[in-house]
């Protein structure tokens, strides 16, 4: 409302004028002159220097104690007996006092063994009787072993002897048969060289019967000499047929060998090896009719023996479970169920029935929801911290245990927000901790080194564009921004401002102002203030201008609220920076191809983002 006033008491006639003529020039010196009026002491803005520093990237979510280490004592034994109203179960004979305090091995809770007892009694009887049996059943078996053993091993032999007798006549390089036929080779081949002698002989006498037949006739040469030279050439003759027929019949031999007496030994063998197959064949069959009699019977007897072993052991572990001790410390808290009786001495149990719960109070996890637009960010195995509303000074190691895979149902009122079971485990033992206290926990995501940031207040976001406002030499400039990452208190500037720059932490003085000044017309009415105007303009004039160089410090009580100052405001058109007081924006406006859509900053590592309902 002052700031109206005085706009409308310096510049009233003018303004009617530029009305006339332009908006857009009544816009640009409206604006320049609430640059004038808000750089003056009366309402002062609080500024923080940007330096470089490290820039830790944390998620912060609220979440409830619970145990890492709770175990369900239950009933793990067979209903034997019945109680006065019919139902059965067994009874209790001694419980350890409800929420004391046990340790490992303590006895918790005492079971009625009588009827378990009685019974195991019995079957230990009846599985002696059953060994008995069994051990006869496998002597039994173990001598038709031996038996088909042997009669397999003799079959076996006969059909090895059978295969070297057939490999032994057919073998082509040492066996009977080709030792036969290389044999009449070896006859044949003699016979041929007798052969080929005897032709040398016979074409020498013919030579000589020639010679002698000539000088005969020329009469040097008598009639007995021709004689004999006509005999000799005979008898080479009949030599050389003689031989000739020697090697025909060797060569029909041969044949006869290769043939019909290979194919009738081959027959002869085949058939024997044959022969003793089929009775290793028949001996296999016998063994195993034979071994199958017998391993029934065994195996009836090993299954008889192996479930009556099996009702000892029950009997056994059911005795063993009528004592119940405790799996680790904790506190007793005993489990009723609806419609039963309270647990204590003389109840009778069902069996799988809950009897009490036992939660280490010593090792703790923290159960919490982490939202969708950071689920990617929160890994298991990543460091956390968490501080106990009841314990504010207490702040405990963590890690991510788990995360979940699919939305937590959280009832019919939060459907619409998705969010993800996570379990972040305390590494270290913890005292006066109790089951369903809240905690806050924060997730160490990343930590970004050597950055230039800024608090998340001093970020105003229109639309797609991000700027903040900036100390200069004639008031304040407005300097648009390219961010990155932000955590809850933290923006990190990938561009738009250097190092040394002094921002405004309260713009909302500006923007409040001049949305005033939208509503300034030729026919416009004296606007009332904005709902929460006057108590922000008076915080805002109590303090000093403060300059913050310490990211990681706190900002002073009396700056306004961050979730405020980040508000949105509808109309870009009233945003239009004046050169003159407020600066050109292009002065050292950063390339925006690139920068990052907007974001909610209601969770951090992501830039802020602004809602016109946060106002």
């Amino acid at each position: 409302m002052a700031a109206f006033m005085k706009i409308r008491a310096k510049y009233g006639k003018w303004i009617l004028g530029l009305l006339l003529l332009s908006g857009i020039g009544l816009l640009v010196l409206s604006i320049g002159s609430l640059a004038k009026s808000l750089a003056t002491p009366d309402q002062p803005f609080i500024y923080y220097t940007v330096v470089r520093s490290d820039l830790p990237i944390v998620v912060t979510e609220r979440g409830s104690l619970e145990s890492q280490q709770e175990t369900t004592i239950r009933c793990q034994v067979e209903s034997r007996g019945y109680d006065r109203s019919g139902t059965n179960g067994t009874q209790i004979i001694f419980i350890v006092p409800n929420g004391s305090s046990v340790q490992e091995g303590n006895l918790l809770v005492e079971l009625d063994s009588a009827p378990i007892r009685e019974e195991l009694d019995n079957q230990i009887i009846t599985y002696e009787h059953a060994q008995a049996s069994q051990i006869q059943a496998q002597a039994q078996y173990d001598n038709q072993i031996t038996q088909n053993k042997t009669a397999e091993e003799n079959a076996i032999l006969q059909v090895k002897l059978a295969e070297l007798e057939l490999q032994m006549f057919t073998d082509e390089e040492s066996g009977t048969h080709k030792l036969e036929v290389e044999e009449i080779n070896r006859s044949i081949e003699d016979t041929n060289n007798d052969i080929l002698a005897s032709q040398a002989t016979l074409e020498l006498q013919r030579n000589n019967m020639v010679g002698i037949e000539s000088l005969f006739n020329l009469g040097y040469a008598g009639k007995s000499e021709r004689d004999k030279i006509r005999l000799d050439c005979l008898q080479a003759e009949s030599q050389l047929a003689s031989r000739i027929n020697r090697l025909t019949t060797q060569l029909a031999t041969l044949e006869k060998k290769r043939t019909y007496e290979r194919e009738m030994q081959l027959l002869k063998l085949q058939g024997d090896l044959d022969t003793a197959k089929r009775n290793q064949e028949k001996v296999d069959v016998d063994n195993k009719s034979a071994m199958a009699q017998v391993k029934a019977s065994r195996d009836a007897a090993t299954r008889a023996l192996d479930k009556e072993a099996e009702r000892l052991e029950k009997l056994k572990v059911q005795l063993a479970n009528c004592k119940i001790v405790a799996p680790h410390d904790g506190m007793v808290v005993y489990q009723t169920e609806w419609g039963r009786d309270p647990i204590a001495e003389g109840t009778f149990v069902r069996e799988r029935q809950p009897i009490l719960a036992l939660p280490n109070l010593s090792k703790m996890q923290v159960e919490t929801f982490v939202h969708e637009s950071v689920l990617d960010q929160v890994q298991p195995g990543q460091l956390a911290t968490a501080r106990i509303d009841a314990f504010p000074d207490r702040l405990y190691r963590g890690v991510i245990e788990s995360v979940g895979v699919v939305p937590a149902d959280r009832g019919r009122f939060s459907r619409d927000v998705k969010t993800y079971e996570t379990i972040v485990r305390i590494e270290e033992k913890v005292e006066q901790l109790k089951p369903g206290m809240t905690a806050v926990v924060e997730i160490h995501v990343d930590r970004i080194k050597d950055v230039l940031a800024v608090p998340i207040q001093a970020i105003v976001q229109v639309n797609r564009d991000i700027w903040c406002y900036i100390e200069g030499d004639g008031g304040v400039e407005q300097r648009l921004l390219s961010i990155g990452r932000t955590n809850d208190k933290f923006v990190h500037i990938l561009d738009g401002l250097a190092e040394g720059d002094r921002v405004v932490l309260n713009p909302m003085l500006i923007l409040e102002s001049q949305q005033e000044t939208e509503k300034i017309g030729p026919d416009a009415q004296e606007p009332e203030p904005l709902e929460g105007e006057t108590e922000s303009l008076a915080s805002a004039r109590e303090d000093e201008p403060l300059a913050v160089s310490d990211p990681t410090s706190q900002l002073r009580p009396s700056s306004p609220d961050p979730n405020r100052q980040l508000g949105s405001v509808e109309s870009t058109s009233s945003i239009s920076p004046n050169p003159g007081a407020l600066g050109n924006p292009a002065r050292r406006q950063p390339d925006q191809s690139n920068r990052p859509p907007p974001q909610s900053p209601t969770r951090s590592g992501e830039p802020p983002r602004s809602d016109p309902r946060s106002r």
